[in-house]
């Protein structure tokens, strides 16, 4: 690359992830542009994920949280950044940015080769009476006001189960708080499904937090929350966590191309429909397997800053598709995901192929193993996966990633059977948890026939049996309804009583159920096995008893 063909003039709208690393790749590239970096926040590069973990003093120093100053950027990258400093309009035909200094009230204009923003997205307060006594959690200053309210608070109500409100709710607890979660959804974290989220809950309700699904707030008062319901939650301060959405008013004000999935739709080189101005980050589209999608994460944020700089210096750049691959921790559990859920999925038309394994993550004999919930979701027309997640104690983000990989470097789900990952008894089983989901995957492919938890009762109704092959104390401490006893080791000297019926057999986690499956298949009998098992049933039916109950409650 030539320094000629370097732009003279660079002005990045926002900071922290996709703002600074589209700043600092452009500088290792080209010494001689001139690169201006508004950030109308009070920092320009600081770690948002750490914030719930400063205020339950996990992270127990404030400066920890802030990564970079203009004052260090300006020595070591020669980057010009004004903070609390706001770009109020661009205007394209002559290629400049009107700005204003919030603190000061100072106006003035900024000429631009080449624009990039990244303007992030804001936290959503909804428009409730009284919503304006909440707080929320964004940024530092965000931060700032929350710590300085639960230094005397005793009890707390966070609106929202996403991931911020999660990891309020926790940290909020370590504080010695007492706190509700209250979340519209039938459950908490909305990119996991249904079933696969109630260890969220379970975990929840372990560690004194009340939960309180398809509940919305009407109001926030002076001494917590009104439900639509008509229940009222005392607590001496909310925190809204439902969401965020993209900032977009430049973006819409400049007459730039908002896309389908209501960001601002950019091409494979992250360039905008203007061709002098580049988009990053939050407010940013991302390419996925269908279309396009909205992905509010700090790792793509990154990825599309270093790749928006290559392509504004003219090197070749590329744009895969994004998996949205995430992952939070909720008092020592990990729920992560990768790609599409079975919700969304089914949103869309797709047809799936869903399998769930409950493994341990490492060997049994080894101490402390702990057990996994996996989920994987597939085509069956092309046996590559669609999505997965995973919910575990230990564990969970070794195998997520290893499934986001195999994801991007578009393997099969069968192909999970061949990878070598690394096992000692401490770290792992000699058929790791992801080649288990392979090997699941392929008795499927070969014909294996399985139902899904919610599917057992309809199927019951048509007139099949359901076998429980665990053992008899297994049995006793819960069962299915309806569902026989048939221990797999005496399954064998049973088969006449089974011939001409039609079956569902079940074990704890499906892998002894697979067995009695055999063996009856190739007695004739028509047989399916409940995929996961009975631990999946339990928790998708508890997940949705629950919600029941709450209704019937109210």
């Amino acid at each position: 690359m030539s320094e000629t063909s370097a732009p003279e003039k660079v002005v990045i709208v926002g900071g922290v992830a996709g703002g600074m690393s589209t700043a600092t790749r452009l500088r290792r590239l080209s010494e001689s542009t001139q690169i201006t970096v508004f950030e109308r926040g009070g920092e320009v590069s600081f770690a948002n994920c750490g914030l719930p973990y400063h205020v339950g003093g996990v992270i127990p120093h404030r400066s920890s949280l802030v990564l970079q100053t203009p004052g260090a950027l300006k020595n070591r990258f020669n980057i010009d950044v004004h903070v609390r400093t706001e770009v109020t309009s661009i205007d394209r035909e002559s290629k400049t940015v009107s700005v204003r200094e919030t603190e000061t009230g100072h106006e003035y204009t900024a000429a631009y080769d080449v624009l990039v923003l990244s303007p992030g997205s804001s936290p959503i307060k909804p428009p409730l009476p009284g919503v304006e006594k909440s707080y929320v959690l964004w940024n530092l200053d965000d931060m700032d006001r929350m710590m300085e309210r639960a230094e005397t608070a005793q009890s707390a109500v966070v609106v929202g189960g996403g991931f911020i409100g999660l990891e309020v709710a926790e940290n909020l607890v370590h504080r010695g708080m007492s706190v509700t979660l209250v979340e519209a959804l039938p459950q908490l974290m909305p990119l996991l499904d249904v079933e696969m989220a109630w260890l969220l809950v379970e975990r929840a309700e372990v560690n004194g937090v009340q939960v309180r699904l398809s509940e919305k707030v009407d109001e926030v008062t002076d001494n917590g929350v009104t439900l639509a319901s008509g229940d009222a939650i005392d607590a001496d301060m909310v925190v809204m966590a439902v969401g965020a959405k993209p900032n977009l008013e430049l973006a819409r004000d400049a007459g730039l191309e908002i896309g389908p999935a209501g960001g601002i739709a950019v091409d494979d080189n992250h360039r905008s429909s203007d061709p002098h101005i580049w988009a990053v980050g939050d407010a940013a589209e991302k390419k996925r397997d269908s279309g396009a999608g909205m992905i509010p994460l700090a790792g793509l944020a990154n990825r599309h800053g270093r790749y928006a700089a290559d392509a504004i210096m003219g090197i070749p750049t590329r744009n895969t598709p994004a998996h949205g691959t995430s992952i939070v921790g909720f008092f020592g559990v990990a729920a992560a995901s990768t790609g599409y859920n079975e919700r969304v999925l089914r949103e869309q038309g797709r047809a799936m192929r869903i399998i769930h394994a409950h493994p341990i993550d490492h060997a049994g004999y080894y101490p402390d193993a702990a057990q996994l919930a996996m989920k994987l979701i597939v085509d069956p027309d092309t046996d590559l996966i669609l999505g997965a997640q995973v919910v575990g104690d230990d564990g969970v983000d070794k195998r997520i990633d290893v499934i986001a990989t195999a994801m991007q470097a578009g393997m099969t789900a069968t192909d999970l059977i061949d990878l070598e990952l690394a096992y000692a008894p401490q770290f792992g089983s000699a058929k790791d948890p992801v080649n288990m989901l392979g090997y699941i995957n392929d008795n499927r492919v070969a014909g294996q026939q399985t139902l899904q938890w919610h599917e057992v009762a309809d199927h019951q109704a048509e007139g099949w049996r359901v076998l429980d092959v665990r053992t008899p104390f297994e049995n006793s401490r819960g069962q299915i309804p309806g569902a026989e006893l048939y221990e797999l080791d005496t399954i064998r000297e049973r088969l006449d009583e089974l011939r001409g019926s039609k079956v569902i057999v079940h074990c704890r986690v499906g892998q002894r159920s697979h067995t009695a499956a055999s063996i009856l298949r190739q007695e004739g009998i028509e047989v399916k096995n409940l995929d996961g098992g009975y631990l999946t049933w339990q928790l998708g039916t508890r997940a949705t008893e629950h919600l029941t109950q709450e209704a019937s409650s109210r």
